[in-house]
């Protein structure tokens, strides 16, 4: 995958002055599910620091009861905490992960910064076995570098 190539459609589908900042989250989403074979859920997180929990936004992706999700718990969780990018290349190997789906066999998150706050993150499932890679980690890091100009 060159995801080099890809840059310039992020880039488009955020600047477009005529949809909303949701509009626009749900349009990358799309895109990147439907040009990436192996992401096969994509979605946002946004962080409530009052609450401590990760509030759903907008998505593709097979329907998910996890729309609240306690700061340290999952994998997104944890991301919240941690502010660190985690790869999981086998979901069955995590102790602290939360099933979304059975077809789900590895994730990867990368958290959203707006002004050095961790205000969210990135979440994408794979039905695939260790499908992400380096590229793909900093990749889904220019996607949020783009995505935090819209706050």
């Amino acid at each position: 995958m060159n995801f080099d190539s890809l840059k310039p459609k992020v880039i488009s589908i955020l600047s477009d002055k005529n949809t909303t900042r949701d509009e626009k989250l749900k349009t990358l989403c799309q895109f990147l599910s439907h040009t990436i074979s192996y992401y096969n859920w994509v979605g946002f997180y946004f962080a409530n620091h009052e609450t401590k929990t990760l509030h759903l936004g907008p998505y593709v992706g097979a329907e998910t009861d996890h729309t609240v999700i306690p700061f340290g718990k999952g994998i997104c969780g944890q991301v919240a905490v941690s502010n660190q990018n985690f790869v999981v290349p086998d979901v069955s190997a995590q102790d602290n992960y939360i099933a979304c789906s059975f077809t789900v066999k590895s994730e990867i998150v990368i958290p959203l910064f707006v002004n050095g706050v961790n205000i969210g993150q990135i979440d994408i499932d794979s039905h695939v076995l260790d499908p992400f890679t380096k590229a793909d980690e900093t990749f889904l890091e220019f996607v949020n570098q783009e995505v935090a100009k819209l706050f």
